[in-house]
């Protein structure tokens, strides 16, 4: 299994993403890989760690979360790896709900988003994000 960590997705990602036909609340699950110091574009100088800089983020997203529906479920610092192999653990496991495709879109072209998306962007390394189908366990 290739495993390739991106903070930022690409158009064919994105269309496939969107363009799925499914529809309904899912769950996005994040893994995340800090940069060791954060790294912003527009050159500005800081002393933030790249998890320094995704937490003004994290401060900041569960206002966007909330304002299309979504709900923040839990987040934790990655300890431990049981089954499988992977070169280097990822720092950090969030999972938010969204109530549908359409949300989390309109969610990440907000004007309020795009704003705090800087500290994001100057904090990660690289993540994952994989959707999953909400629905009760049975």
């Amino acid at each position: 299994m290739k495993v390739v960590n991106q903070t930022i997705p690409s158009q064919e990602q994105m269309q496939e993403f969107f363009g799925s036909g499914e529809d309904g609340s899912f769950v996005m699950v994040n893994l995340l890989k800090f940069k060791e110091r954060a790294e912003y574009a527009d050159g500005r100088e800081t002393d933030l760690s790249g998890a320094e800089a995704y937490a003004i983020y994290g401060a900041a997203v569960g206002q966007c979360i909330a304002d299309v529906g979504g709900t923040q479920g839990f987040a934790g610092k990655v300890t431990g790896l049981l089954l499988g192999e992977v070169e280097e653990n990822w720092d950090t496991v969030a999972l938010v709900e969204y109530p549908s495709l359409e949300a989390f879109r309109t969610m990440m072209m907000s004007p309020e988003y795009q704003k705090i998306a800087v500290h994001r962007s100057a904090g990660l390394a690289g993540q994952l994000n994989i959707r999953a189908k909400a629905r009760p366990l049975s």
